[in-house]
C-alpha cells in the first residue's frame, strides 16, 4: 500500500507520497490536474523523473559522473540517467517521515557524498494557494555544498511566462555565462515552450512563473534564493517541466571554478531554504 498525505481547500487539492521522495503526485485546481500524474501512483518508483513533482537535493540537474574533490573531500556520483549524468540529486526517490500533519522530513547523504544533511517539507494551503516549503540542514562537521529544486512535469498544453533576461541555451555542458534571451528562449510574453529545448533561465525581474491553460492559470512563485528557472520540453512527451532552482547548471563545477551560480557552501549547522507555491485562478476570473 502506498501512503498518500493530501492537502486540500476548495479551490486546490494536493496529493503526496511521502514513501516515494515526498512528491507531489497529484496537484488539481478546480478539479483540474496540472501535472502529469499517472494512473497508478507506483509508475512514480519504476519511472522516478517524468512524473508528479519532486524534490532536488543537494544538487540539482546534472553533475557528471565520477570524482569530484571539493575542499579536500571526494564527491563520487554513478551515473542514474540515459545521458550517463548524475541527475537531480539523492532525494527522488528516498522515504521521507510524516512527523506532523503537514511537515515530512528525511535524512539522507552518504552513497558516494561525503557529508549528511536533513531535509524538511512543509505545506500548506489556503483557499487557491498551495504552498511547499523546503530546508535543507548540513548534519555534517565540515562544509558542504547544497542546492534545492522542485521538479514539476506541468501537462500541456500549456503557456509559460518567465520574466527572464538571460538563459543559459543548453543544460548539458552549459557555457560558463548566460547569454541574453532571444527567439525562442525570450519567454517574457506567454506562450508554449517550443519543442525539445532544456534551458536554465536567470536574471529574473521578479521570482515568479505563469503557467496558463484554457480554463485555469497557476502562478508559481518561489523565494529569493531560486536564482533559476529550469525549463524542459520534450517534444515526445505530455508535459513540460518548470523548475525553480538555488544554483545554475552543472552547480558543483561552476562552485569549483568560482563562478557565479556555483552549490552554496555551507556550513555546519547552516540552512539552505526553497519555498515554491502556486496561486491558481480560473479562466473566467
Amino acid at each position: 500500500m502506498i501512503q498518500r498525505l493530501e492537502v486540500r481547500s476548495d479551490d486546490v487539492e494536493a496529493v503526496v507520497l511521502p514513501g516515494c521522495g515526498a512528491r507531489l503526485h497529484r496537484l488539481r485546481a478546480f478539479g483540474r490536474d496540472l501535472l502529469r500524474t499517472p494512473d497508478d501512483p507506483g509508475v512514480h518508483w519504476d519511472d522516478p523523473f517524468f512524473w508528479g513533482a519532486y524534490p532536488m537535493a543537494p544538487w540539482c540537474n546534472r553533475v557528471p559522473p565520477g570524482k569530484h574533490v571539493v575542499d579536500g573531500r571526494t564527491v563520487v556520483l554513478n551515473p542514474n540517467f540515459v545521458d550517463g549524468t548524475a541527475i537531480h540529486g539523492q532525494l527522488f526517490r528516498a522515504p521521507w517521515t510524516v512527523v506532523e500533519d503537514t511537515r515530512l522530513t528525511v535524512s539522507a547523504g552518504g552513497d558516494g557524498w561525503p557529508w549528511t544533511y536533513d531535509v524538511t517539507l512543509d505545506l500548506a494551503v489556503d483557499a487557491d494557494r498551495l504552498e511547499l516549503a523546503y530546508r535543507l540542514d548540513n548534519t555534517s562537521d565540515a562544509a558542504m555544498p547544497a542546492g534545492l529544486g522542485l521538479h514539476p512535469w506541468f501537462r500541456k498544453p500549456v503557456r509559460l511566462t518567465v520574466p527572464a533576461r538571460r538563459v543559459f541555451p543548453v543544460n548539458a555542458d552549459p557555457p560558463p555565462w548566460p547569454e541574453p534571451v532571444a527567439g525562442a528562449f525570450d519567454l517574457r510574453e506567454p506562450g508554449p515552450l517550443a519543442d525539445d529545448l532544456d534551458a536554465t533561465w536567470t536574471d529574473l525581474d521578479e521570482r515568479a512563473v505563469v503557467l496558463s491553460w484554457p480554463d485555469v492559470s497557476a502562478r508559481m512563485e518561489f523565494s529569493a534564493s531560486a536564482g533559476f528557472v529550469v525549463a524542459a520540453s520534450p517534444a515526445q512527451l505530455d508535459a513540460v517541466a518548470v523548475e525553480p532552482q538555488t544554483h545554475a547548471p552543472d552547480g558543483l563545477a561552476r562552485l569549483a571554478a568560482g563562478l557565479p551560480g556555483g552549490l552554496t557552501v555551507l556550513a555546519p549547522g547552516e540552512s539552505l531554504e526553497l519555498r515554491v507555491s502556486w496561486t491558481v485562478t480560473r479562466a473566467d476570473g
